[in-house]
């Protein structure tokens, strides 16, 4: 008895969704004008993809690293008024985000030159005497330029580290 009422109540089902696939929408008659639509350009050369902004680093004039943007804000008209920069943390943990102007920011499409000791050195040279155990050492190494036209390869904001860490901390408003 009980196998018939599943069957039974398994047909029903596939009978009443059958008639729900089977009804075709109402057609209506009023047919609207098409939407005049305008474009700017089917080409952005020069531009950059704010998705591809998220994670920029962001060095200071001594090229050393301070964080890196996390988001852009900007205003109702769209232009882009504020940075929030991620300084310090581990994977994402820790990390202390404060707000900077965006115009404060300088964008670089040329790699970071930095001095000091790399894993690996494009170049080494010795300079000054070797006297007994002394002898000086200075490695320069270039990081890969980004060759995309569509994000610069780093940013510049004129501050240290300790710094940012020191401004006010940002938080959304919720």
């Amino acid at each position: 008895m009980l196998m018939k009422s599943i069957a039974a109540g398994l047909a029903g089902t596939a009978l009443l969704a059958t008639v729900a696939f089977a009804q075709n929408p109402t057609a209506t008659t009023d047919k609207a004008a098409p939407v005049a639509t305008t474009t700017t350009t089917t080409t952005a050369s020069g531009e950059w993809r704010a998705s591809k902004m998220s994670g920029l680093k962001i060095y200071n004039d001594a090229n050393e690293n301070i964080g890196s943007i996390n988001d852009l804000l900007m205003d109702k008209s769209g232009n882009i008024k504020i940075a929030v920069i991620g300084v310090g943390g581990f994977l994402g943990m820790g990390e202390h985000l404060v707000a900077v102007p965006y115009e404060k920011l300088k964008f670089v499409n040329e790699a970071v030159a930095y001095t000091g000791t790399g894993a690996k050195p494009a170049a080494t040279t010795t300079t000054g005497a070797a006297t007994g155990t002394e002898k000086t050492t200075t490695t320069t190494a270039t990081t890969a330029s980004s060759t995309s036209k569509w994000y610069p390869d780093h940013a510049v904001f004129n501050a240290s580290k300790d710094e940012l860490k020191n401004m006010p901390e940002f938080k959304y408003a919720e």
